[in-house]
């Protein structure tokens, strides 16, 4: 049977001093720059584009009340049932609107805080829209 041979462990180094077999390994340092933020990333929350949005957020859901209203005081049926809930009152109708625009810049906010951007841009188009849906659709059934 064949015998290996393996190699002996350092020595230690008791004196402190540097010790004739220490091998000292190196690691190269590379400098890495990374832009401040990316073009989908923004600091401040309540910037331009965002601003614009829920702007345009609340105006649809402004819309979307005055039209609902008028249809609902017209004999038409609410379509959405967790607004339905609201229907038989004027107050109780425009405080539903006003806290789907709150909830809105809230769930904008979350994404924003985490670093989803396009998550929180895109929360306001997709209200956006089905608010403008909703006030086509009311119109069109008038």
């Amino acid at each position: 049977m064949a015998s290996l041979a393996l190699p002996s462990a350092p020595e230690p180094n008791v004196g402190g001093g540097a010790s004739p077999t220490a091998v000292v390994g190196v690691m190269p340092a590379i400098a890495v720059k990374t832009p401040a933020t990316s073009p989908e990333e923004h600091r401040r929350f309540w910037d331009r584009e965002n601003t614009a949005l829920f702007v345009a957020a609340g105006g649809m859901a402004t819309a979307d009340f005055f039209v609902t209203r008028s249809n609902l005081v017209n004999g038409g049926k609410e379509l959405n049932p967790v607004t339905r809930i609201f229907a038989g009152s004027t107050p109780a109708l425009a405080a539903n609107f006003a806290l789907e625009e709150a909830g809105v810049i809230g769930v904008s906010y979350m994404f924003h805080k985490t670093g989803h951007h396009k998550l929180e841009r895109m929360t306001s188009f997709v209200n956006i829209s089905a608010s403008a849906g909703a006030v086509a659709y009311s119109a069109s059934h008038h």
